[in-house]
Order: structure tokens, then C-alpha cells, then sequence
């Protein structure tokens, strides 16, 4: 079990950059989750990531203390090849707070940096019972190939 940080060691952007941008105090607990959304053979599935996020949120609900517990999932949603439609489709089914489209989207969907949306169906999972937002979505394309990746923000209320 990790309960503390090695002395001259540092996590990972993922987990110290929210905390930056959070303005949380040092001290401030965070319990990294890590998802493998990239290298087979054990890539979990997009209901696999769903039912994650649930199983999360509930083990937050059953501590005795009343706490707040911020859940932040990072990546972007189509990488490489944009795929606006795919963007959407998964934008969409987090905005109605449809579980089931997101735990069907297919390992093919998800192959490649694509499959960083794992993060957000596993998020959507544990904020399942909040009104979700998007706040914006820009498919940035870097080239005239259509290289680039699909970014988005999003929060739950």
C-alpha cells in the first residue's frame, strides 16, 4: 500500500498537474487510479471501465466520514485520426447519462490513443448520479491529413 511519497519522488503529471491547477494544498489525499487503456493483452472493456467507475463511487459512498471526493480523469477522446463523430457519440451518451452506448463501445472504437475515452466512461461511471456538462469540445486538427486529437471538457454537477 502507498500511503506516502518518497522523499525526491514525484507522481506523474496526470495526478501533480490537477493538483496544481486545483489549487490543493500538498497535503491534500489523492488515490490514483490507473487504468491500462493502451497495451494488450489486457485492455479493459468500455463496460469493464463503466462498471470500474461505479464500483468507485460506491466504495467513496461507504466510508463512515462525510467527505468530499473530486473525481478527475485525464486524456483526450479520438487521438491521431480525429474522429468527430465518435467524439460526439461519446459526448453525447455521457450528456444523457447513457451507460449502456458507453459500455458499448467496441475495442475496435478504442484502439490506439483512442482508447484514452476509457478514462472518461470509467469517470462517467463514478458520476453517474450527477448532471453531467460538456463544456466544450475542439477537434484539433494538426494536419490536413486529419491528424490531431479530439479534446473536450466536461464536469459534473
Amino acid at each position: 500500500m502507498f500511503e506516502r511519497q518518497p522523499a525526491g519522488r514525484s507522481l506523474g503529471h496526470a495526478f501533480t498537474f490537477p493538483r496544481y491547477r486545483l489549487g490543493l494544498a500538498a497535503g491534500t489525499p489523492i488515490v490514483p487510479v490507473f487504468v491500462n487503456t493502451y497495451y494488450p493483452p489486457n485492455v479493459p472493456s468500455a463496460a469493464r471501465c463503466y462498471a470500474l467507475g461505479r464500483a468507485l463511487r460506491r466504495a467513496a459512498e461507504s466510508w463512515p466520514e462525510r467527505v468530499r471526493v473530486a473525481v478527475i480523469a485525464s486524456g483526450g477522446l479520438s487521438h491521431f485520426v480525429v474522429d468527430e463523430e465518435l467524439d460526439r457519440r461519446v459526448l453525447d451518451a455521457i450528456t444523457a447519462r447513457d451507460g449502456g452506448a458507453l459500455g458499448s463501445l467496441s475495442r475496435d472504437q478504442l484502439r490506439s490513443g483512442n482508447s484514452e475515452i476509457l478514462n472518461w466512461v470509467a469517470a462517467a461511471g463514478a458520476l453517474e448520479a450527477l448532471a453531467p456538462a460538456v463544456l466544450g469540445y475542439v477537434p484539433g486538427y494538426r494536419t490536413p491529413a486529419g491528424t490531431g486529437a479530439g479534446m473536450a471538457f466536461a464536469r459534473w454537477d
